[in-house]
């Protein structure tokens, strides 16, 4: 059974871990530049931030997928533009749950939070133009393709071809 729920002081460790041990060729494959992945102190002390602070003052904000009730990945936006726009990620963490269809389940029972907790008018997605799993969960999820560019897409990237999605408050109210 999948669920979500945002996330909470125990699952830190466990997004610390999916960042330092996963696998290099997999992290490269998302666009993710290994070497430019802080150490451990740093990640706990960046995912605790968000745990204390009132929605429109955190900088990024997580749900946490749960697969049978336990955490098998997560959601986050940052770039976060209160009561306008933010920028999505998904990930799940382990190998044997991906391209199984759950991302597209997990991502629209996460939609919520982000727009209801944010106020938020557009999403917007930039995976790697070359990693097609989160390309398709976008498009059956409602995303609106715009563009494909060349960009270092957050602090964890290296540069490289995103495809650009977003979903508007108004076209996620309809589906």
């Amino acid at each position: 059974m999948l669920s979500v729920r945002e996330i909470q002081k125990q699952d830190i460790p466990l997004l610390a871990d999916y960042w330092l041990n996963s696998d290099k060729a997999f992290m490269k494959s998302m666009g993710v530049d290994v070497t430019k992945i802080p150490p451990r102190e740093e990640l706990v002390s960046m995912f605790s931030q968000q745990l204390g602070q009132d929605y429109p003052q955190k900088r990024s904000y997580a749900t946490i997928w749960l697969l049978d009730g336990k955490a098998a990945g997560h959601c986050n936006i940052n770039k976060i533009n209160f009561g306008e726009e933010a920028y999505m990620h998904l990930h799940l963490w382990n190998g044997i749950n991906r391209q199984k269809g759950m991302g597209l389940q997990l991502v629209k029972m996460s939609l919520p939070y982000f727009f209801e907790h944010y106020l938020l008018q557009k999403i917007c997605c930039e995976p790697y133009a070359l990693n097609p799993a989160p390309n398709r969960t976008l498009e059956k999820a409602g995303f609106t393709f715009i563009k494909e560019y060349i960009t270092t897409p957050g602090y964890l990237n290296f540069e490289q071809p995103v495809k650009h999605w977003e979903l508007t408050y108004d076209t996620y109210r309809s589906t």
